[in-house]
């Protein structure tokens, strides 16, 4: 079992930076790849990063590549988004997911294991 807290969200204005966390129970978490989707009103949840167990295999969308970063630590089963440059449009619910094994990071939610409550994001233009 593996319980997921995100923080690190809030308003900011077009421009600005946030550095998301994710802190993560249980002692099986460098065996878990990690992503982090988003949810906007009205759509779907849809992948913004994600990063294998090892931390060394790391996959963005189009729409974040080069503004966002996504990392880990898994000596302190932590998984970090950092967003620079964010826009309006990057606006959502943040949440991040584990899933095992780790050597495989889907792009889609469904094979997702577990999830966070989430943390909103408002980026105001």
């Amino acid at each position: 079992q593996v319980q997921l807290v995100e923080s690190g969200g809030g308003l900011v204005q077009a421009g600005a930076s946030l550095r998301l966390s994710c802190a993560a129970s249980g002692r099986t978490f460098s065996a878990h790849a990690m992503g982090w989707f988003r949810q906007a009103p009205g759509k779907e949840r849809e992948f913004v990063a994600g990063i294998s167990g090892s931390g060394d295999n790391t996959y963005y969308a189009d729409s974040v590549k080069g503004r966002f970063t996504i990392s880990r630590d898994n000596a302190k089963n932590t998984v970090h988004l950092q967003m620079n440059s964010l826009k309006p449009e990057d606006t959502a619910v943040y949440y991040c997911g584990a899933r095992f094994p780790g050597t495989v990071v889907p792009r889609v939610d469904r094979p997702y294991d577990y999830w966070g409550q989430g943390t909103q994001v408002t980026v105001a233009s």
